[in-house]
């Protein structure tokens, strides 16, 4: 009786190396996702709003009252509406890295523009707060709360509108299908921004419009 040939050194070799085939480039992530440079830019970026915040934090300490009694001018359901929409928006961009890196760039480009959308509310009802304020004479010598608010808001207002133009330029790059699941670098750098963005605004929301 014949007995089945078993395979040769060679052959359980080569099985060996098939079965421990890398992964493959689309599933490999890259730690901090993104460009690097971007990620130095980001940091620094989180430095200058920390220095802001401990300014901010060290002047309300020596002036309690007026801070505490001036937060209660403020629109906290405005604010509120604006926390949900960065919070949202940061979602959607989460999704789209998501899709672009299952190599869906059409879905990847619809969450992009949804994302847009969330931080254009953002923008229409944040002008309108600046707006109510302006109408009633507040500005950056009403006093050192005001100073301070107006300053920090508008700060992050020219971030968000930054990060609006960044995915704008990286959903014109998608509909030109410069990315893929293989490369997609610049999808993960502006959505790191974003995010940075969005981050930032949930320290401030609080310190600013909350805390006492």
């Amino acid at each position: 009786m014949n007995r089945p040939d078993r395979p040769s050194l060679q052959q359980q070799a080569e099985a060996g190396r098939d079965a421990a085939q890398p992964v493959a480039v689309s599933e490999v992530r890259k730690y901090p996702p993104g460009d690097l440079a971007l990620w130095v830019f980001i940091l620094a970026e989180l430095l200058v709003f920390a220095v802001f915040f401990s300014v901010y934090a060290f002047t309300r300490a020596s002036h309690v009252e007026l801070f505490n009694s001036m937060q209660q001018t403020l629109d906290t359901n405005a604010a509120l509406i604006n926390t949900l929409a960065l919070i949202t928006s940061s979602y959607f961009v989460m999704r789209a890295v998501a899709a672009i890196r299952d190599n869906r760039a059409d879905h990847s480009y619809r969450w992009l523009l949804a994302a847009m959308f969330m931080g254009l509310v953002f923008l229409v009802v944040k002008s309108g707060e600046y707006s109510h304020h302006f109408e009633h004479g507040i500005n950056l010598r009403t006093n050192l709360f005001y100073m301070f608010y107006l300053s920090l808001t508008f700060f992050h207002f020219m971030h968000v509108i930054m990060g609006m133009v960044i995915l704008g330029a990286v959903a014109f790059k998608m509909k030109q299908g410069a990315y893929s699941a293989e490369e997609h670098t610049g999808v993960e750098s502006g959505a790191s921004y974003w995010h940075m963005v969005d981050i930032v605004w949930l320290v401030l929301f609080p310190l600013v419009y909350i805390m006492h």
